[in-house]
Order: structure tokens, then C-alpha cells, then sequence
């Protein structure tokens, strides 16, 4: 197996769905009792989006061809990386960007390993189990575009 090298970013994905109303897929970590979407980091040289694209595809086997980058942008620590796929970074690196982007989930998903469940949500459900704050605010990004998109 193939040793790569941990990119100094972390991406976050969102799958969202048009039923009879918006939903968002939600997903509860495997590791630790939060609440997320797809989240994970670049390897090699690796671009953001098609680390989300990978990242997707692992979490839930969803092969996405209609990706969207959004706006929102975060910053967060570099110890959600384990040290030893950190240590070659500089020594004065603190946080690493969080881009975020969204996709139409036409698929059924299979969660890996990474998660022990995920349910679909409507917006105000969604943003009160989200754990972190990047999440909340790309899903309020996404969730006026996609408002606006269906008016």
C-alpha cells in the first residue's frame, strides 16, 4: 500500500437532496459523539476538490459528478490530524484551511467505517445536531443557494 503524504487542508462536503422538501445528510462520527458532514484531508498534492471528491467516495460510496464549491471558508486546528500525518509540516503551523463545497446525493449511501450512522434532515434539524461551526455556516451558505435556486 501506497504511503502519501497528509496535505496541510481539510475539505468538508455536504450531500444534500431536493424530496418533497431540501434535505442534508447528516453523519454521526465513529470516534467521537459528534455530528458532521463528509470531512477529511488532501494527500500529496492533491487539489481541495478533488479530495472531496475522493473523501466522498470513501465515506459513502457515492461517486459524485455534480460538485459545487462554496463560499465558506474556515480555518481549524491541526490537531484534528494525527500527529504522525502532521510532522512533516512546518513547526509554526497552527491551523489549516477547511474548504467546503456540495453535492446532490442521487445515490444511495454506504457509510465506511468513519461513521456509525447518518440521517437526512431538513435545514433547521440539521444545523441544531451539527457539531461545529464550519458546518453550520457552509450549511446556511448552501442552504440560501439552494432556496434561491428553487424560487
Amino acid at each position: 500500500m501506497k504511503k502519501f503524504m497528509r496535505s496541510p487542508y481539510q475539505i468538508l462536503a455536504i450531500p444534500y437532496r431536493k424530496t418533497l422538501s431540501l434535505q442534508f445528510a447528516v453523519f454521526h462520527r465513529a470516534d467521537c459523539d459528534c455530528y458532521q458532514f463528509v470531512a477529511g484531508g488532501g494527500e500529496d498534492d492533491e487539489k481541495p476538490i478533488d479530495a472531496a471528491i475522493r473523501e466522498i467516495f470513501e465515506e459513502t460510496g457515492v461517486r459524485v459528478q455534480n460538485m459545487m464549491q462554496l463560499k465558506s471558508m474556515a480555518y481549524v486546528p491541526i490537531d484534528i490530524v494525527a500527529p504522525e500525518c502532521r510532522a512533516h509540516w512546518p513547526q509554526d503551523m497552527y491551523v489549516i484551511p477547511e474548504y467546503a463545497f456540495a453535492y446532490e446525493c442521487q445515490s444511495s449511501i454506504k457509510l465506511s467505517g468513519e461513521h456509525t450512522e447518518f440521517v437526512w434532515l431538513e435545514y433547521d434539524a440539521a444545523i441544531a445536531c451539527l457539531s461545529w461551526d464550519s458546518n453550520k455556516t457552509a450549511l446556511f451558505e448552501l442552504n440560501r443557494r439552494l432556496l434561491c435556486d428553487i424560487k
